[in-house]
């Protein structure tokens, strides 16, 4: 699983022109599942998105994470973060889980999300808008 967390004061996702999916201060954070992924790394992702500290205490030091500060996540799947684009010009995408595979898992990491705080979401598969307004700018990579 690979992820893009950005932490946001608001970010939106549109599908068709209409917000299917929206948070106020929190984390947008786009989600790639792997061929190998399995419900320990949804566990794990969904812990870590919940407690990584990089929200600022009363002295500005990335010290809070988004559940102290009552923020929210948004979920965004993007399959794109598997391209390889070593060769060639266009990407490919075969380090990406199977299009049935990767709905059920991101579904389920959706589902874990949630049992933690408020989750919005885009829609999976969908030509999607993605709006957000950094904070910091403050974005990490990270993979499971």
């Amino acid at each position: 699983m690979k992820t893009v967390i950005q932490r946001v004061s608001e970010a939106r996702v549109r599908v068709d022109g209409q917000i299917v999916g929206e948070i106020g201060k929190g984390l947008l954070v786009l989600v790639a599942i792997g061929p190998e992924d399995r419900e320990e790394d949804l566990k794990w992702m969904s812990d870590k998105l919940w407690g990584l500290r990089i929200f600022g205490d009363e002295t500005g030091r990335m010290n809070l994470s988004v559940e102290d500060v009552g923020g929210s996540l948004l979920l965004v799947s993007q399959f794109t973060l598997y391209a390889d684009a070593a060769r060639g010009r266009r990407p490919s995408f075969v380090g990406a889980a199977e299009p049935k595979v990767a709905k059920k898992l991101y579904g389920r990491l959706v589902e874990i999300c949630r049992t933690r705080g408020a989750v919005a979401e885009g829609r999976f598969g969908a030509m999607m808008e993605v709006e957000s307004k950094n904070d910091g700018p403050v974005t990490l990579l990270l993979e499971r």
